[in-house]
């Protein structure tokens, strides 16, 4: 078995692959100050409970946009499975290209959510990935990572809110269908879910325009199924698509030698 693991400044992916199958994922509350110890504790009950084996993990696989966990799972996964995990970083075989100015700035998330999309769904592709920050990953016809932007998530515009002002509360993100909010807080509502209809919609529509291409874009990360029924212009949602995008990077170097 293969364990997949993408640590994010809200949340930690984890998946257990056997072969190309995701038999088994979970998510994990990210936190810096939390030990191997205790997250060994937690990935530990995770495997019981699922009725896995932890021998049977041959392989492990990072990515990780939170370097203060780096040597933590590290740590862990020498700990648990006695290998050292293959981290998602520069010199790593990708088999993608990667056309930014400076590679060693794009984060491992979104060039193994870039990897997995143009290997699944073909290219040139546009990647939204919903999370903690809102990123756009561009995909050229020949599978070269273009580039992209990054945007603040939902929930830090929401908390901004709620931090930076004297009277608005804290609120929820959630779906709705009037933007006319009646209600402070059904103004706030409208303004963060149509304006992120809004934003999304733009950036997608000037990607496609710089790319001049019939583009596939594809959602996924934490908020995306509450945005994607109301976006036209997101083709495919796939919450898995980073944790697939680590199980081909890892049988890319499993077969050679790292390179691009």
């Amino acid at each position: 078995m293969l364990l997949a693991i993408d640590i994010g400044n809200t949340c930690i992916a984890v998946g257990v692959f056997k072969e190309i199958e995701l038999v088994k994922k979970w998510k994990i509350q990210s936190e810096r100050e939390r030990t191997c110890d205790e997250y060994q504790v937690v990935l530990m009950n995770l495997f019981s409970l699922s009725g896995l084996d932890i021998s049977e993990v041959k392989g492990v696989i990072v990515s990780s946009v939170v370097p203060p966990l780096d040597s933590v799972f590290q740590k862990l996964t020498q700990r648990m499975f006695k290998t050292r995990a293959l981290e998602v970083s520069p010199g790593i075989k990708t088999g993608m290209p990667i056309l930014y100015d400076n590679p060693h700035e794009v984060g491992a998330d979104r060039i193994a959510s870039a990897v997995a999309a143009c290997k699944i769904y073909g290219s040139p592709c546009i990647v939204v990935d919903f999370g903690t920050a809102t990123t756009f990953d561009a995909v050229s016809r020949k599978g070269e990572y273009l580039g992209g932007a990054i945007a603040p998530g939902v929930r830090i515009s929401a908390e901004a809110l709620y931090h930076k002002t004297a009277k608005l509360p804290r609120i929820d993100i959630k779906k709705i269908k009037k933007p006319i909010g009646k209600s402070t807080v059904a103004s706030m509502h409208s303004g963060l879910y149509f304006g992120y209809v809004g934003l999304i919609s733009n950036i997608i529509k000037e990607m496609k325009n710089e790319l001049g291409e019939d583009v596939k874009v594809i959602g996924t990360g934490g908020y995306s199924s509450l945005i994607f029924d109301e976006m036209e212009c997101i083709d495919h949602h796939d919450s898995e698509l980073v944790l697939q995008g680590l199980r081909i990077i890892y049988d890319l170097n499993r077969k050679g030698p790292a390179g691009d």
